[in-house]
């Protein structure tokens, strides 16, 4: 009984994990997630009403951070990510 159980456990943890992956964004869709992600600290570095509140991995101004946990996450959650910097930048710019 417990050889079935710990195959099932196996089982369910390998389909869990080729599950995410097929989820994760793919490298081009990350590399381009990774550049707007830098294009939009620049943009927030360079206004100094929007410098407040910058801090961690989201603000990076390494490629690579964006880049890496791009390709661990989904398009969708990469989609959030920007629209929570895009929202950052207008209300600091006051739009």
């Amino acid at each position: 009984m417990r050889g079935l159980t710990a195959g099932l456990i196996g089982a369910g943890l390998l389909l869990a994990t080729a599950a995410s992956t097929a989820l994760a964004a793919p490298p081009p869709f990350c590399r381009g997630y990774a550049s707007a992600a830098l294009n939009q600290v620049r943009v927030a570095l360079a206004i100094p009403r929007c410098r407040a509140g910058l801090e961690g991995a989201r603000w990076s101004s390494d490629f690579r951070v964006h880049y890496d946990w791009c390709l661990g996450a989904t398009p969708g959650a990469a989609a959030e990510e920007r629209e929570a910097r895009t929202i950052h930048i207008r209300r600091c710019r006051g739009f």
